[in-house]
This record gives structure tokens, sequence and C-alpha cells, in this order.
């Protein structure tokens, strides 16, 4: 599955000054954004999203994005529209420090992803949303990972809330995360996670850099999560 997905990850800088690539629709919600934080993370993940849509759909670079329209469903999850019809593809967004990272997939995907600032969290983190063998990982981690395998455990567990289109609705507890930190494919390391409750087990890909770490995952439908 991870194989279909694409990835793109944009800065502030990377997105035009103009708003003409937002619809009608997008403005207007724009418009309504009280703080310039929120404004900034906002169009930055629609600009993020529609890089992806475009490659995801092959399409050419110079496409009309205004074309495309990413709503906000019922429960939250964004979904992209062309001319106000589905668009044919799934898509996930996160923002994260000035940084915006979007996965794009299959139709019916359960798709997520999620960037987190590589940052000290804290104790009461893992005390209130950990497991305790995820509190264990962190533990046990050496001091100059312990901020990585927070993060990661974290972002995790938000990339498969984000496929269940549950977001924090749910018990992060729900979910126990396992990183893998030997090996790496594209400079992509994997991750499982198992639902504490049913025993499903869900599969995902990790890398960080010296400023953030992103996870994805990604299966055929959410019934196999």
């Amino acid at each position: 599955m991870f194989e279909l997905l694409i990835l793109r990850i944009q800065d502030l800088a990377d997105a035009p000054e103009n708003d003409g690539w937002l619809s009608a629709g997008e403005r207007e919600v724009l418009a309504g954004l009280r703080f310039p934080k929120r404004r900034n993370d906002w169009r930055l993940g629609r600009w993020t999203a529609k890089q992806a849509i475009l490659f995801f759909l092959r399409l050419e670079r110079d496409a009309d994005l205004s074309l495309f329209e990413i709503r906000a469903a019922a429960d939250g999850a964004p979904e992209a529209f062309l001319r106000n019809e589905p668009a044919g593809v799934t898509i996930s967004i996160s923002h994260a420090g000035g940084r915006s990272f979007c996965a794009a997939g299959p139709p019916g995907a359960a798709l997520g992803c999620d960037i987190e600032k590589l940052e000290q969290r804290g104790e009461l983190l893992t005390a209130d949303y950990f497991t305790p063998e995820e509190t264990e990982l962190v533990r046990k981690a050496a001091p100059e990972n312990e901020i990585l395998v927070t993060n990661l455990v974290w972002s995790a567990k938000e990339s498969v809330l984000k496929a269940l289109r549950e977001g924090l609705r749910r018990d992060t507890r729900d979910i126990s995360i396992r990183p893998d930190f030997a090996g790496q494919e594209n400079g992509w390391s994997r991750w499982t996670g198992r639902c504490r409750k049913t025993s499903r087990e869900f599969h995902g890909r990790w890398r960080a850099d010296s400023r953030f770490v992103y996870t994805v995952t990604s299966q055929a439908n959410a019934e196999e999560i």
C-alpha cells in the first residue's frame, strides 16, 4: 500500500503570497480564521495537500489549483474535491513549526500522517497518553534519543487515529506503538502498532531530520486497522 502513496513536505516560504490558488469556499474559510498562526497553518496545509494531489492524479504542475477544494468532513478529516465532485484521492494533512506534511493515496484508503517538532514534551504526556509499554520504551531510550522516541510514538499514534478518522476523541492508550530503529528503506524506517481492545495490527513508516519526525500509516480500509 505504501508504494501507492504520494508524500509532500512544504514550508511557509513555499506557499504563494496570493490566494488565487484557493477555491472560493477555501477563501471564505480562511477569512473566518482570526489568529495568524492558525491562518498560516491552515493555508500551508491546503497548499501542501494540493501539491500532493497533483502528483497523485498525475496532473500538470501548472494545473488550476483553485478548481480543487479541501473540505473538512463531519468528523474533521480533510476531503478533496475537484469541481465540487470527489477528486478520487484520500488525503491526510499535518503541520508543525511552520512546516506541513501531506499524504495522498487511493480512494477509500484508511490513511493518516503526522509531523511533530522534535522538542521536549515532559513526563505528563507519557503519563497521560502513553501505554505502559510505550512509557518503558521512552524510559529505556538513551538520553540523546529520548526526545525522538517520545515524539515518534506520539506522532505514530496521531497517524493511526487520523486513519481511523477519530482523532483525539479516542483514548490514545488504546493504540500501542512499537518503532523499529534497525533498518531504513529510502530514508524511512518501519513501525508497528496494535489496538489493545481488538488486537488488530497496523503498520507504518517514519523518518526524522534535525527538527521534525514524520509518520504515516495506510491500510486498504478502516476495517483492516
